[in-house]
């Protein structure tokens, strides 16, 4: 294990915990990233940063913009994400790296509610998931590898705030976030305004592009309707 890994950690039982809280994006540029679909901000980074497509929606019509409180837990186990609900801030996305696992549940509809009474903007999960219904009613969005009933231990180890693979892709604390009914992309903090601009400029075009798509088809009325 190296030294970068541990800087900035304590030791708590079970696992290690964050003590620099990392760079946040103001809500100005997150409130850019809602008005855009994941499509477009995947090919403003040339197409990298997507996650693996089996990282689906828990619910229909989930979505989420937030910023990136990573966990890395041990396959199954969900003491970290516990530990990380007492460190969480309004307006973060919880990253688990569970390693992939899909035989436990790393939450489920109580996490859920508790993250959304601490203003969780949702969870990305490379692991499992359960109770779809409860979270929904909740409205916790959450993106996941595969759903079970079967419920996870908690016995750790973890850690906090550290960079993790999730799904194919790197997610370093404070990295923004956005999930909806495509998938979920990954736009590291320090490219961000860059990225926005040309997600932008690729919206707009393909606006155009379906307007006129639209006009083609006789669909006046629904092209009208279009920004």
């Amino acid at each position: 294990m190296t030294d970068s890994i541990l800087a900035d950690q304590q030791f708590n039982p079970g696992g290690r915990v964050a003590t620099v809280r990392p760079q946040r994006p103001d809500d100005a540029l997150l409130d850019r990233f809602r008005r855009l679909p994941t499509a477009n901000i995947g090919d403003a980074m040339d197409r990298l940063g997507s996650v693996d497509s089996v990282i689906t929606p828990a619910w229909p019509g989930a979505g989420m913009v937030g910023t990136a409180f990573t966990v890395w837990t041990r396959p199954g186990d969900n003491l970290g994400i516990h530990e990380a609900l007492t460190q969480v801030e309004p307006g973060e996305v919880i990253v688990v790296s569970g390693g992939a696992d899909e035989s436990r549940a790393l939450i489920g509809e109580l996490i859920g509610g508790k993250a959304k009474a601490r203003g969780v903007a949702g969870f990305l999960l490379d692991g499992a998931v359960r109770d779809a219904e409860g979270l929904a009613e909740y409205d916790m969005p959450v993106f996941a590898r595969s759903r079970t009933p079967a419920g996870p231990y908690k016995d750790g180890p973890y850690a906090l705030s550290v960079d993790v693979a999730v799904a194919g892709v790197v997610v370093r604390p404070g990295d923004i976030i956005v999930g909806d009914a495509d998938g979920v992309v990954v736009v590291p903090l320090e490219s961000a305004a860059v990225i926005a601009d040309r997600a932008e400029a690729k919206h707009a075009a393909e606006e155009a592009t379906r307007r006129d798509i639209d006009v083609s088809l006789g669909l006046t009325e629904a092209a009208g309707q279009r920004p």
